[in-house]
């Protein structure tokens, strides 16, 4: 038998490719959209994919199901359970509780395990040429190592009142199917730790049955209604994008045949499209950008969680263009393709020639912890954390609002404008995102604080609980 995990950081997202080596026949279990990883593999090891395979509905990555089998001629074998509301709509082989299908010598038994969406399945793998006995089992967002998928995504993300709690109580029984597989069976998760589809992922790649009956939270409660209750408790909150990738893959993605390549753009053309009121995206570190950055752009940093951020701040409607280095490009697009932004026309390597035409650049004013306490004593500034719920609750700057960098789109209304705005996080990152989209809205007086509220717990100034205050925005 073949087989290769293949792991995307950024999305936090496994995807596997397995193969029969007597057939030279292979599967690959929820591909990413850009598939030349699996097509790399498979011609290195001398395979054919025959088959793709998916365990639900995905909700933080657009599936690569149909640009593989369009570039392969596979078939794909997805889920039909969950009921009406929870079928794929473009034609597929359908899956069912207790179905087998074959790789070669592989053998995989359909598990049908709802809790994280009503749809999701679980694929249990024998090697029959090895023996009988199952030896894998790829659970998707089921169980994950030290963790189990939320239920509240529906709720939360895509906008199904009432789902979460059925979801969870699905979930509890869910889990009794998975206590009785044996303990050698390995468990191959959808995704690691970063992920926002649950709350405590660990960091290694797989586990194994037994160690998550002795060591998962989630197999340690017995009873249902306590399960329910700590499952939907401390979860954080999904991306807003997360209900565009639900429909996306339930319809169908788009086909794309390949990495798109945006176009380099010229000063001219570049300035035309600002003018014409298209998003610039400036993929800089934060510091290269608070020292000077075109007005209007935002700043999404090129690295591990640029898809997730991308996918928070921009519109599936909208064009965009890219400030980004010649030798980024290609995987910023395959970032972009990955949760459907397809819509990126073009980009400039840098801005020297926007400044050499002479224009001006906007800076993004930091402020240290030290002048931020003294400017807090003469009520000079309004403070935003935009942090998680979790985090600002285990202790916040006082008088701080959160508002999660991700929803400011929805609460910019809620902000002074003639007041300076400190916008802070755990370190800078997310608190650089806010900060330049509020500077894009149009509010000029923006501050970052540098080195977010990190370095003001180590000047060891005062600090809140939220029991102690209730001023939260969402």
């Amino acid at each position: 038998m073949f087989f290769k995990h293949v792991y995307e950081p950024g999305l936090a997202q496994a995807s596997y490719i397995l193969g029969c080596q007597a057939t030279a026949e292979a599967i690959v279990i929820d591909p990413r959209r850009d598939i030349d990883v699996y097509l790399e593999i498979a011609e290195t090891e001398g395979l054919t994919i025959r088959s793709v395979a998916e365990t639900h509905i995905h909700a933080d990555f657009l599936s690569g199901s149909r640009e593989l089998a369009a570039a392969t001629g596979a078939e794909m074998l997805l889920s039909d359970e969950g009921g009406p509301d929870w079928q794929y709509r473009f034609a597929h082989i359908g899956l069912h509780d207790r179905d087998e299908f074959w790789v070669g010598n592989l053998k995989f038994e359909v598990l049908h395990t709802p809790g994280h969406t009503p749809e999701h399945i679980s694929f249990l793998l024998s090697d029959t040429a090895a023996g009988e006995y199952p030896v894998m089992l790829f659970s998707g967002d089921f169980v994950f190592v030290g963790d189990i998928g939320r239920p509240d995504l529906l709720e939360k993300a895509a906008g199904l009142l009432n789902t979460k709690e059925p979801g969870a109580r699905q979930m509890f029984q869910s889990l009794k199917r998975f206590t009785v597989l044996p303990d050698y069976v390995q468990v191959w998760p959808g995704h690691g730790a970063g992920s926002a589809c649950g709350k405590a992922l660990g960091a290694v790649p797989s586990s194994t049955v037994g160690y998550e009956r002795l060591l998962n939270w989630a197999l340690q409660i017995e009873d249902e209604a306590l399960f329910v209750q700590e499952l939907l408790t401390g979860q954080p909150e999904p991306p807003t994008y997360f209900a565009m990738m639900k429909k996306l893959n339930k319809e169908g993605p788009e086909i794309v045949g390949g990495i798109p390549y945006p176009a380099r753009l010229s000063l001219t053309r570049f300035q035309k499209l600002l003018q014409d009121g298209v998003r610039l995206v400036d993929t800089r570190d934060k510091f290269a950008f608070a020292g000077g950055h075109i007005p209007g752009s935002l700043n999404i940093q090129d690295n591990g969680d640029f898809s997730t951020w991308a996918g928070w701040m921009l519109d599936y409607k909208e064009p965009f263009m890219l400030v980004a280095g010649e030798g980024r490009i290609e995987d910023l697009t395959k970032a972009l393709i990955r949760i459907g932004l397809d819509n990126v026309i073009g980009y400039i390597p840098d801005l020297n020639n926007w400044s050499m035409a002479g224009h001006e650049l906007e800076i993004l004013e930091q402020l240290s912890a030290h002048e931020l306490f003294e400017r807090l004593a003469q009520a000079e500034v309004y403070i935003v954390d935009v942090r998680n719920q979790s985090e600002y609750d285990e202790s916040h700057i006082p008088g701080a609002i959160k508002i999660q960098a991700g929803q400011l789109p929805d609460h910019i209304a809620d902000l002074p404008i003639g007041k300076p705005v400190v916008v802070h996080c755990l370190s800078g990152d997310r608190s650089s995102v806010a900060a330049s989209y509020l500077q894009s809205q149009g509010h000029k007086h923006v501050i970052n604080l540098t080195g977010g509220i990190r370095c003001w717990w180590e000047a060891d100034y005062p600090l809140e609980r939220a029991e102690k205050r209730e001023q939260v925005i969402a």
